[in-house]
């Protein structure tokens, strides 16, 4: 099935509610770091053996919907949304 524009905007990047409040938006995670199971689930995800969270501005969960949503508006197969303004002049 092919979305229109709009409910592209909406849903792409998060097509199931969130699963800890069922909320349809996105939710914000005001956080700059994430906990680790042990030093070996560290050493997977930072080296992008297992993909998930590691540093607020490396990943993060709003930023990827973000980026998700960017990719699929301009018909990309990816998007970057830099956290800082200068990271954006020199991508």
């Amino acid at each position: 099935m092919r979305y229109k524009f709009e409910t592209l905007q909406l849903h792409v990047g998060q097509e199931q509610p969130d699963p800890a409040t069922d909320a349809r938006a996105v939710p914000i995670y005001q956080t700059t770091s994430y906990v680790f199971r042990d030093s070996a689930h560290a050493a997977a995800r930072f080296g992008l053996a297992d993909a998930g969270n590691i540093y607020g501005r490396l990943t993060n969960s709003t930023q990827d919907v973000l980026e998700k949503r960017i990719a699929a508006l301009e018909g990309g197969a990816a998007a970057t949304a830099p956290l800082r303004s200068r990271a954006g002049t020199s991508i």
